[in-house]
């Protein structure tokens, strides 16, 4: 019973796609290919968009920078810890040390 209830949907909702493209082909098909609309813009839009693109190129240009400066603050920062690391270890490794010979001398 299940089966034949998912069965039914799932056909239903395939012919449901079918009819929707079969109507939407023609329009399609009227489509200009190379993507244009067939309207020519107006001077003030078209102003609008070049400046548009190239604020978005300045900005592009400020997150590169900012992109190579937090890439280079990142690298300093696991140097530091690297480094941070090593002397933290030698620090436990003298304590170890210290602990043993004080349990030795007990």
């Amino acid at each position: 019973m299940f089966e034949l209830i998912v069965t039914i949907i799932f056909v239903l909702s395939l012919c449901g796609i079918f009819v929707i493209v079969f109507r939407k082909v023609p329009v399609l098909a009227t489509l200009p290919k190379n993507g244009t609309t067939g309207f020519k813009k107006h001077r003030v839009i078209l102003n609008i968009e070049k400046r548009i693109k190239e604020a978005h190129f300045d900005l592009f240009v400020k997150q590169l920078l900012l992109h190579k400066t937090l890439s280079w603050v990142k690298v300093m920062t696991l140097k530091i810890e690297t480094k941070l690391d090593t002397v933290l270890h030698r620090i436990r490794k003298k304590a170890q040390e210290i602990d043993k010979q004080a349990a030795n001398k007990k």
